[in-house]
């Protein structure tokens, strides 16, 4: 089974810049679409952004413009550069493939304030 670990998070002003990272294990990880997926407190967990195999990219709309997903095939890792962030992309990050395996990694805290 496939194990997603998250890092990079943590605590940015509004306006700052955040890159997270997603290592995951598996030999077949260039085969899958990856996302990432944010929950705020009190929220559902939504997807934020999504790579497919050949590198085809999409966001949710409050992301789009600032945030840029990006896999690195070789080293079984996907990213995601946040910038110009605002305190609403206050979440734990998690990255997962899409759609998701049920089995999630423990995440990545960003926490956007002045």
């Amino acid at each position: 089974q496939v194990q997603f670990v998250e890092s990079g998070g943590g605590l940015v002003q509004p306006g700052g810049s955040l890159r997270l990272s997603c290592a995951a294990s598996g030999s077949i990880f260039s085969m899958y679409a990856m996302a990432w997926y944010r929950q705020a407190p009190g929220n559902q967990r939504q997807l934020v952004a999504r790579i497919s195999s050949s590198g085809n990219t999409n966001y949710a709309d409050s992301v789009k413009g600032r945030f840029t997903i990006s896999r690195d095939n070789a080293k079984n890792t996907v990213y995601l550069q946040m910038n110009n962030l605002k305190p609403d992309d206050t979440a734990v990050y998690y990255c997962n493939k899409a759609p998701p395996y049920a089995s999630w990694g423990q995440g990545t805290q960003v926490t956007v304030s002045s």
